[in-house]
């Protein structure tokens, strides 16, 4: 379909030579004698790009050209002037016109710039798209009062400089809540750089946060940027924090605290300006204790504390993730939209998830892929989440006669739903409710307690 361009100009002279032109190159072509014209051709189906006259009676093209941006932002304009001066492109610029070209025109130029500004129109129309295609990719779904809480802790957060420590267990999204940070900050526009500190092995880890010089060590056959330096103006992400070396830890302080580094095997030294947001799985206090982790750099990072709840905390939220992610898949995949079933979406409501968004995000990926029809059944469910105990019926302890019955009735009931919530996992579990793991081994042997695996 032929790009539609408007031209705008109270010269009936130069509006038929612009039309003649613009036709003959393919483009569709509609004109405008003055600006109020103009600003209702842009009603309903808006132009792809707009040649703009400056001097025109009434309305002038600055005023015309401010209100085209305010009712069609991502409009290119070109503004075109017999008496184009410095001042008057430079203003154009600023208001958000995309070039300005001076009269007598010349052909060579209005095509030049015409065609560019609409190869410029589509790029930005692209990168739009990408970005929210990102944007979904990384929002942090969920109408919980948990996950409501920590949006708006997000928000509060993200406009600061303040360093941020993101607190959760594996797979509760502790990457999303960063990224919304950042998106949201003042550095939005500027690098995100992850560093997942667990992936990285030790003797390397200096080279990829710091970058090295040429011929600093085996194999260094050129100069490479680190992590710090690729952040500059931006956001450094540190994941699994408490996964670095005590060494490491010590230099990533010196580094945070003086905000400048040396590159492995230089002397230049780089001067850095990063905001820090670093996240563990671990208990770092828990980790200080045992000598495995810094004081003085948990109290550097520990600014603000975020801490991201386990997806047994807001199950609430698992019809709305399981749509999401389906939504996700079925378009990644090519497949058609699926529906889940009120009795499959029962199975995994009432599910544990040890491994929380992550395995219902991967559950919900093989499903779309593995299921034929358009309705995901208990039936597809995978047998660790359909076979799972079903919790006891609901009931009164006060039916009960005697007190030790009722207490014996409420331990069994009471340790069922912690192993359940822990993926029966004994030693968790017996931490968790405060008991010895062979006391522990023997109650669920007395109350007869059956596990969907052996006990060891």
């Amino acid at each position: 379909m032929a790009k539609q361009i408007l031209v705008v100009d109270d010269e009936e002279r130069i509006r038929q030579s612009l039309n003649g032109i613009l036709k003959d190159e393919g483009y569709a072509v509609l004109e405008s004698k003055d600006g109020v014209q103009a600003l209702k051709q842009l009603e309903g189906d808006p132009p792809d790009l707009v040649l703009l006259d400056i001097w025109m009676p009434g309305m002038d093209g600055i005023e015309v050209l401010e209100k085209m941006k305010a009712q069609v932002p991502n409009l290119p304009v070109i503004m075109i002037s017999g008496h184009g001066n410095i001042e008057l492109a430079v203003k154009a610029v600023k208001l958000g016109a995309y070039d300005f070209i001076e009269k007598p025109l010349s052909l060579e130029k209005v095509l030049l710039a015409v065609n560019n500004a609409l190869v410029f129109s589509k790029l930005e129309q692209e990168n739009r798209a990408l970005r929210k295609e990102v944007e979904r990719k990384y929002e942090i779904v969920g109408n919980s009062a948990e996950v409501q809480k920590l949006k708006e802790q997000i928000k509060i957060v993200a406009p600061t400089n303040g360093w941020v420590l993101i607190t959760g267990e594996n797979g509760t999204g502790k990457e999303l809540v960063a990224r919304g940070i950042h998106r949201l900050s003042l550095r939005g526009e500027k690098p995100f750089v992850e560093v997942n500190c667990a992936a990285i092995p030790e003797e390397l880890i200096e080279s990829e946060l710091f970058g090295h010089e040429k011929g600093s060590f085996t194999g260094a056959l050129t100069r490479k940027r680190g992590k710090f330096d690729l952040a500059h103006e931006g956001t450094l992400f540190l994941d699994e924090i408490a996964d670095m070396s005590l060494k490491t830890q010590a230099k990533i302080l010196r580094i945070l605290q003086e905000q400048k580094f040396e590159r492995v095997g230089g002397t230049e030294m780089i001067y850095i300006d990063v905001r820090v947001i670093a996240a563990t799985n671990r208990d770092l206090m828990e980790e200080i204790q045992k000598g495995k982790f810094r004081e003085d750099l948990y109290y550097r990072l520990n600014v603000i504390p975020l801490s991201v709840p386990p997806l047994r905390e807001r199950k609430s939220d698992i019809p709305l993730l399981v749509e999401h992610f389906i939504g996700e898949f079925c378009h990644e995949n090519n497949k058609e939209p699926k529906k889940v079933s009120p009795e499959a979406l029962e199975l995994l409501a009432s599910y544990s998830w040890p491994g929380n968004v992550r395995e219902l995000k991967n559950i919900v990926e093989r499903m779309v892929i593995m299921t034929r029809g358009s309705v995901i059944e208990a039936k597809d469910i995978p047998d660790p989440i359909r076979e799972q105990p079903k919790p006891p019926l609901e009931f009164s302890f006060f039916d009960f006669d005697l007190l030790r019955d009722a207490r014996r009735e409420f331990e069994k009931r009471f340790i069922i739903k912690k192993l359940s919530e822990n993926d029966e996992n004994i030693s968790k579990t017996a931490e968790m409710i405060g008991i010895e793991r062979s006391n522990l081994h023997r109650k669920i042997k007395t109350y007869e307690i059956a596990l969907r695996k052996e006990v060891s």
